[in-house]
């Protein structure tokens, strides 16, 4: 595994108007690019398109700003100091994650940078869009396994605005995904454990979902991407000892589950928010507020139980 580098590779995209591109722990992102098959200069080209950027606007607290690619393929976020620096604290065993997991749920982080311009200064951080290609996704939801404040209005269907719906949206529904459904459980799991040794919080799963189409059911025999820079076939040995699962034969694929009748893109995202101080004493307000009520502050040793329930209670 490579041992991340936190000196920035410094890239001036235009002197003439004040800002320049710093990308941070480069070879770490590379190595991951990689391991997913994305060619540098397949990255570079969406990256640095002339074709615009689309802004994401988000329903989340967060003071975040969201951009995606114009190929919709990366999703771009802004970044707090603090969230750099934790990621890039983190990026070791986070590496060391997804090498003894490659199909994790954990959403795929591509890249970081660092938007200077004159005095101000950005940070970004470059990620695998869970719901790509969206083409024929239906509904979204963004789901963390608690109820406080977790309700979107829907909307109506005229209307051009994408919503992802929340937990409480989701009530009465089941992910069917029949014989994948314990691999699921168990990536859930692993994946949420290793969330719990960072000790991090607040983190959710994305779910997108569609039908079936009849093209994609007439692939639906999926198959495993080869280890990189391996071509050949992967022994039985180390498929299971990675927990791997075959693979729908589609883009972003890592992300996608197929069901019996239902396809299926899930990844688990947000996962910056460390149970600090501040959380703490957002965790005891809320108990006096919320009392006997599920919200999202908790400890990380409660949020990963929690999550877990929540996901294998609404999965078949």
């Amino acid at each position: 595994l490579l041992s991340p580098s936190l000196a920035p590779l410094k890239s001036v995209l235009s002197p003439s108007l004040g800002f320049s591109l710093q990308t941070l722990a480069a070879p770490v992102f590379q190595f991951l690019r990689q391991s997913l098959h994305i060619s540098e200069e397949q990255f570079m080209n969406t990256l640095c398109s002339e074709e615009n950027y689309l802004q994401f606007i988000s329903n989340s607290k967060s003071k975040a700003d969201f951009f995606i690619t114009h190929d919709k393929r990366f999703f771009l976020k802004t970044q707090s100091r603090r969230e750099v620096k934790f990621l890039l604290n983190k990026l070791q065993p986070y590496v060391s994650h997804l090498d003894k997991f490659p199909h994790s749920l954990l959403v795929l982080f591509h890249h970081d940078l660092t938007d200077v311009f004159n005095v101000l200064q950005k940070y970004f951080i470059v990620m695998q869009s869970v719901f790509f290609p969206d083409e024929r996704i239906d509904v979204r939801y963004d789901m963390k396994g608690c109820e406080v404040g977790r309700w979107t209005d829907p909307g109506t269907r005229e209307t051009q605005v994408i919503k992802v719906l929340k937990d409480n949206n989701f009530q009465g529904q089941h992910i069917s995904l029949g014989a994948e459904k314990d691999w699921f459980l168990e990536q859930v799991r692993a994946d949420t454990e290793f969330l719990q040794s960072l000790n991090v919080l607040d983190y959710s799963l994305l779910l997108a979902q569609q039908p079936l189409h009849h093209d994609e059911l007439e692939r639906k025999h999926s198959l495993h991407l080869p280890a990189p820079g391996n071509p050949g076939e992967i022994p039985l040995q180390e498929f299971r000892a990675h927990h791997r699962r075959l693979l729908p034969v589609c883009e972003n694929a890592v992300h996608v589950l197929d069901g019996p009748q239902q396809r299926y893109f899930v990844g688990i995202i947000d996962v910056f928010t460390v149970y600090g101080l501040k959380k703490r004493l957002e965790h005891l307000w809320k108990t006096l507020r919320f009392r006997g009520r599920d919200f999202s502050t908790v400890s990380p040793r409660k949020y990963a139980p929690r999550f877990c329930r929540w996901i294998r209670a609404r999965t078949d």
